[in-house]
């Protein structure tokens, strides 16, 4: 009598009652948008800084003034998500280096002073810019504008360190390529904008740091799907697949009109800067998307507690 072989049935991760493991990220949209903001604006501080010193007034402007927009972006985004502002009024009260939420609150505190005061200085109006205040404002942007510039690395990177350090298992296990998504990105986002708002002239800081933030952005996004073991699934599949997709034929795209055709015309340094600028939006939303559909399938949340145990 031929001996049956067994059959295993799959497994089928199934929660109590159909619910999933994990409770899905409160946070809206609004903090995908945060996190594109707060990297234009770190990114455009730094480029600001760069411009200032080697003699590009346009693209200073640009970076300046784009610094503090996106910042200010940022922080609404923030205050309106959590709900009430007196919340992050609340967060000053403590530093705690154990949290990822207060480090990055005081992170902004540093930040953005130096970056307030940079961009206002682009905006006195001509007729007073010989006054005593005025001029002393001039002397202050510089300064004022490399402090930013000092704290910019850590506000493009700090959201990847409070996205990682969370239970959502798509973020969690991509912690060490985050931030180098975030950081590139970021980069990407600030040339973008340099790019659209500078003459062509002045735009080589920009078309370089594209190049070079596209680069840093498109290797560590691939890396993220293929180093976060099952949760990189969810960076692969559905909805957050198809905004990355997109995201990187958008920083190719424009990282390649950089280096190219937008050296010498300004109309396709304006399409490459949008298309950085879109790109780096979509691989922002598209990350927040993964980790949220990445807390609704409990085998991203069982299987590698399994695999850790084993």
């Amino acid at each position: 009598m031929k001996q049956q072989e067994s059959v295993v049935p799959e497994a089928d991760f199934r929660s109590y009652y159909g619910r999933p493991v994990l409770k899905p990220p409160v946070w809206e949209w609004k903090i995908a948008a945060y996190l594109f903001t707060g990297g234009v604006s770190a990114s455009s501080a730094l480029l600001g800084a760069g411009a200032d010193l080697t003699g590009r007034p346009a693209l200073r402007r640009a970076g300046r003034l784009g610094a503090l927009g996106a910042l200010m972006a940022s922080t609404y985004l923030l205050v309106v998500d959590l709900g009430r502002p007196e919340r992050f009024h609340h967060m000053l009260r403590v530093a705690k280096p154990s949290s990822p939420m207060s480090v990055g609150t005081w992170i902004l505190v540093a930040y953005g002073p130096g970056t307030g005061l940079a961009a206002v200085a682009e905006l006195v109006p001509r007729a007073v810019r010989e006054t005593l205040p005025a001029r002393l404002l001039r002397r202050l942007a510089r300064p004022a504008g490399l402090s930013s510039a000092a704290v910019a690395p850590a506000v493009a990177s700090y959201t990847a360190v409070l996205l990682s350090q969370t239970a959502v298992p798509a973020w969690h296990e991509a912690h060490r390529q985050l931030p180098f998504v975030f950081t590139g990105s970021a980069a990407a986002a600030g040339a973008g904008l340099g790019l659209v708002c500078a003459p062509v002239s002045e735009a080589a800081p920009a078309r370089r740091l594209a190049v070079a933030g596209a680069a840093l952005e498109s290797v560590a996004a691939r890396l993220v799907e293929h180093r976060s073991g099952l949760a990189g699934e969810a960076y692969r599949t559905g909805k957050a697949h198809r905004l990355r997709k997109w995201s990187e034929y958008l920083t190719i795209g424009g990282a390649l009109g950089a280096l190219l055709p937008a050296r010498r015309s300004r109309a396709a340094a304006v399409v490459s800067g949008l298309a950085l600028l879109a790109g780096s939006a979509l691989q922002r939303f598209g990350i927040f998307e993964a980790g949220v559909e990445s807390t609704k399938d409990p085998k991203y949340v069982v299987v590698p507690q399994r695999q850790r145990k084993s």
